[in-house]
């Protein structure tokens, strides 16, 4: 319990959002008191840091409203063409810091919880982090929302709301193990429950014929609700919508069969059906999983563009105007079903020609790649899509076959071998395929979508990934960002190619020093953080080594792991050689389906335990992997790199945004010529990046090498000793065959060529280890790369899209006189 003292009352006014609107830390604290006592119905000496932490949310809450209701009606009144975004995860993470920053009160926060008796720092650790994401994805959704408020873009994002998200991971005797998350076990500060807008979606059943016109009879039927989440600008400018859909039953609670003594199936329909919004990527190796994984997607994507549709008839009378007032953009195939359900609206419920319907969908519509795996395109098995949604199996052939038609020549399908091709469908059903690397869109034309850019050539386009420097330099870098703000002012935060203004610093020594001893305590919370929190004592000094990305075969953590291991031999075999220390930190969650990434876990947890306990290499190697992997751990251990592991095998990464991040926060970079790597070696300079490995095409050309394998383990007997230490069992004494498959896995078939890499990427490593050495080199090349990586802002991206596919224009930011304190209309 933490009770309240009472302290000075600071009235300084502090400058809000917008121009003119002035806060003091004493309205803010009142604002905290009136929602404690009114909204939580706690007094002061009673409230827990929760409570603190939510009337501090609500306050500020209250203060986003109005700039959200004022954007709002601007868009509506303007008839301006509206962007909704529909994506499977947002990875929004916590979300005070981010409104108290981008509305300008941190200090009048400050100041408030200090008169309270209260620490921001301890209010802020409180929040937990939004179980609505699992990577890049997710990320990447969040970045583009705050970005869409921040260069006023109208917009709405759309999803799914999560009872437990992905999972929590933890680990035990180094395996991973997934709990359910918990975060809405605690009110969420930030959202609106909207019980007025619901929808009813339907699923399974039969089709059948009347009057000429196809007429669905589901058999099954649940609600999708929303929930609203305002998301503000930076400067409160403007404010969108993040809205998420619950998952609730058509009829609730069965009072007969209750009172007939049937507990457990009176509750049964709501357990179905709240099953839909429960777990994301729920496990999809069964029958039963694929059905839930269908459902969801057709769930959220369903609900979102009957909102968008009643959005837009509530404001317009022709259907036809629809692609000039509306773009839906799908984030990956997992919303690809919006194309068959936007002609079954316009056309079974709407009574528009389904070849009309067809060509307004589209020009609605158009899908993000993310992917050059084509096993990772999703496919449906046409028997579960038949059983499910009949009435979307037959849109979906009538699509195919529109399709074929107009192109007589080449035969593509999104139906093959019993399955529906969803990659293929988004595609057929979107004006606009967008890559999200220079590298992924030109490898899509001649990959996974050749045959169908041959047919349209002018449908795929690029829009390379960015990130919000607001989340991931203002506030998750405070020391950076203060030295870059003191050095050429507060404009790069909403324009951040004005870092290229710091370069004529850096020939001032001060500046640089300034910008090591930035890094240098963020390496210092980082180790007492590890010492903390993992028990895990680590120099400061050393190299902080960092790979943190989901894990998957791939992105080859095995690799960097083989590397660590060899690493430690050379450093027993001769620990007076001069080694240059080094902190490897891993931090990932694998698929609970996905069991060789899950032996890879296990394996880092069983190595790092071995090395950790070496007395004669603990001066010069120490190995960390941190369980449940974050947003909020993101943040922690970006701004502490030194060197950021971009290591996927060549043609497999469709971008990353991990690399923006750290290249920003002053990280150097070790990857390979894949996704954004490319542009961001070039933007920093090839001296600045360090480079290994094979191309995508020498990667294409290597797998059809007999034996490449064993040949690359032959040749270097660091890797074959490796090899030989995990499939020996000396990290897992207990069962010393733990790990052959995957030693067996490595030495033959080697697809993700870990083997054939490993000797470019030792070699790489060394090079770092040499120019570590010399600080004062490695610190300009980490200020260089921060100077030069101010193109990769979510901002640049944004724009990218309303220009080249959304068709959408900025609407002018709505002044202070504009603002409504009122107004039903005002919620979209």
């Amino acid at each position: 319990m933490t009770s309240m003292t009472v302290g000075r009352v600071a009235n300084a006014p502090v400058a809000s959002a917008l121009e003119g609107d002035l806060v003091t830390s004493a309205d803010l604290r009142d604002s905290i008191l009136r929602h404690l006592t009114y909204d939580l119905g706690k007094e002061p000496e009673m409230a827990e840091i929760h409570d603190w932490r939510i009337a501090l949310s609500l306050a500020l809450r209250e203060r986003i409203v109005d700039h959200w209701f004022a954007s709002m009606r601007t868009a509506r009144h303007s008839g301006a063409k509206r962007v909704y975004y529909l994506s499977m995860e947002f990875l929004i993470g916590r979300l005070l810091e981010d409104s108290m920053v981008n509305l300008g009160l941190e200090e009048a926060a400050d100041r408030a919880l200090t008169d309270l008796g209260l620490n921001l720092q301890d209010i802020l650790a409180d929040e937990p982090d939004a179980a609505l994401g699992n990577g890049g994805l997710g990320r990447l959704a969040a970045c583009f929302m705050e970005s869409l408020a921040t260069v006023g873009c109208p917009a709405f994002g759309y999803g799914i709301r999560y009872e437990h998200g992905l999972f929590k991971q933890r680990f035990v005797q180094g395996r991973q193990v997934e709990e359910p998350e918990d975060w809405l076990q605690q009110r969420p500060a930030w959202e609106f429950e909207r019980s007025d807008i619901a929808f009813k979606l339907c699923f399974g059943g039969e089709v059948s014929e009347d009057g000429g016109k196809a007429v669905w009879h589901p058999e099954e039927a649940v609600v999708a609700k929303a929930y609203d989440t305002p998301i503000i600008s930076w400067q409160g400018r403007w404010a969108n919508t993040l809205r998420l859909w619950s998952a609730r039953p058509l009829h609730g609670f069965d009072l007969e069969r209750f009172n007939r003594g049937e507990f457990a199936a009176a509750a049964e329909p709501e357990a179905l059906a709240r099953t839909i919004s429960r777990v994301l990527y729920p496990d999809d190796t069964t029958e039963q999983g694929k059905e839930l994984r269908l459902k969801q997607e057709f769930f959220f994507t369903a609900a979102s563009l009957r909102d968008i549709l009643r959005r837009f008839e509530a404001e317009h009378d022709n259907l036809r105007l629809l692609p000039q007032k509306a773009a839906i953009q799908l984030n990956d195939t997992h919303p690809a079903i919006a194309g068959p359900e936007m002609v079954r609206l316009l056309h079974d419920e709407r009574g528009m020609e389904l070849d009309e319907a067809i060509v307004t969908a589209r020009a609605c519509l158009s899908y993000t790649n993310h992917t050059l795996m084509p096993e990772a395109l999703e496919r449906w098995p046409e028997h579960l899509m038949h059983r499910l949604l009949p009435r979307h199996m037959q849109l979906i052939e009538r699509i195919d076959a529109a399709h074929a038609v107009k192109q007589p020549t080449r035969q593509v399908s999104a139906l093959e071998h019993g399955e529906v091709k969803m990659g293929e469908l988004a595609f057929m059903m979107a004006h606009k395929v967008n890559g999200v690397s220079a590298l992924h869109t030109e490898l899509m034309k001649s990959t996974v979508f050749a045959e169908l850019h041959r047919l349209h050539p002018d449908r795929i386009v690029n829009q390379t990934n960015g990130v919000t420097p607001r989340r991931w330099v203002l506030s998750a870098n405070r020391r950076l960002s203060a030295l870059i703000t003191d050095t050429i002012g507060e404009g790069w935060v909403d324009d951040l190619e004005q870092l290229e203004q710091l370069e004529p610093y850096f020939g001032d020594a001060g500046f640089l020093d300034r910008y090591a001893a930035a890094k240098r305590e963020n390496k210092a919370d980082l180790s007492n953080w590890l010492a903390t929190e993992m028990d895990l004592k680590v120099d400061p000094t050393a190299l902080f080594d960092v790979q943190i990305k989901r894990i998957h075969e791939y992105k080859r953590q095995h690799m960097n792991l083989l590397e660590t291991i060899a690493l430690w031999k050379e450093i027993a075999a001769n620990p007076d050689a001069g080694w240059t220390p080094r902190v490897k930190i891993f931090a990932g969650k694998a698929a609970p389906g996905y069991v060789f990434a899950k032996e890879i876990v296990h394996l880092i947890n069983e190595v790092a335990a071995v090395i950790n306990a070496d007395p004669v290499t603990a001066p010069y190697l120490k190995v960390a992997f941190l369980p449940n992997y974050n947003v909020t751990l993101a943040e922690r251990l970006i701004p502490a790199a030194d060197l950021s592991e971009q290591i996927s095998t060549a043609g497999k990464e469709a971008s990353g945004t991990g690399n923006m991040k750290f290249a920003l926060n002053g990280a150097l970079t070790v990857g390979t010529l894949d996704g954004a790597n490319v542009e961001i070696r070039e933007r920093v300079g090839e001296e600045n990046f360090f480079l290994f490995g094979m191309t995508a095409d020498e990667v294409i050309a290597r797998r059809e090498v007999p034996g490449h394998a064993a040949q690359a383990i032959e040749a270097d007997a660091r890797l074959a000793g490796a090899l030989a230490d995990i499939g020996e069992g000396r990290f897992s004494p207990d069962d010393p065959g733990r790990y052959h498959g995957v030693t067996g896995n490595l030495s033959h078939h080697d697809y993700f060529l870990v083997c054939s890499d490993f000797t470019a990427y030792w070699e790489a490593q060394r090079r770092i280890d040499a120019a570590f050495a010399d600080q004062n080199a490695w610190m300009r090349m980490a200020a260089i790369n921060t100077a030069r990586s101010g193109w990769f802002s979510s901002d640049r991206a944004i724009r990218g899209y309303m220009a080249d596919i959304w068709n959408a224009e900025a609407l002018e930011v709505p002044g202070p006189g504009d603002v409504l304190h009122s107004g039903r209309q005002a919620l979209g």
